[in-house]
C-alpha cells in the first residue's frame, strides 16, 4: 500500500514536471529513422522478381508488368501491417518504408495506392 506522504510527493513532483505527451496534431511528431510506416513504390528500381509479393504476410501487394522491363505495384493499405518484410526482401530497393503514419480515410478506395511505371513525366500515382 502506497504511503499518503510518498503519494503526496509525487504528486507535487509531477506538477513541476514536463508533460510527456506531446500537443499531437498541432505539434508535428517526427519519425525515427527506422520507423516502418507508409510503403512506397519505385517502378524504375523494380526487375520484376515479385519476392516482396511472396514474402507479404497480408498478400497486401500485386506486381504487374506492363512493358518490356516496365512493373507497377499495386499496395492495399488496408491490409497491410507495416512489417516492412516486401522492404528487406527486395533485392533491388524498389520498396521503401517511409515516416507517413496519418493514413485513415472513411472511403476504403482511397486505401488503395498504384504506383505505374516511369513515363516521359515522372512516376504517376493513383489513389
Amino acid at each position: 500500500m502506497i504511503r499518503p506522504g510518498k503519494m503526496i510527493r509525487q504528486v507535487l513532483s509531477s506538477l513541476i514536471k514536463k508533460p510527456a505527451t506531446i500537443k499531437y496534431p498541432y505539434v508535428k511528431f517526427e519519425m525515427p529513422e527506422n520507423f516502418r510506416g507508409k510503403i512506397k513504390f519505385y517502378p524504375e528500381k523494380c526487375i520484376g522478381c515479385k519476392l516482396c509479393v511472396r514474402d507479404c504476410p497480408s498478400n497486401a501487394i500485386t506486381i504487374t508488368k506492363v512493358g518490356e522491363k516496365k512493373f507497377e505495384c499495386e499496395i492495399r493499405l488496408d491490409k497491410c501491417i507495416y512489417c516492412a518484410q516486401c522492404v528487406d526482401s527486395c533485392l533491388k530497393k524498389a520498396l521503401e518504408s517511409t515516416g507517413e503514419f496519418e493514413l485513415a480515410q472513411l472511403d476504403k478506395k482511397k486505401l488503395k495506392e498504384i504506383f505505374h511505371a516511369q513515363s516521359e513525366d515522372g512516376i504517376k500515382k493513383e489513389t
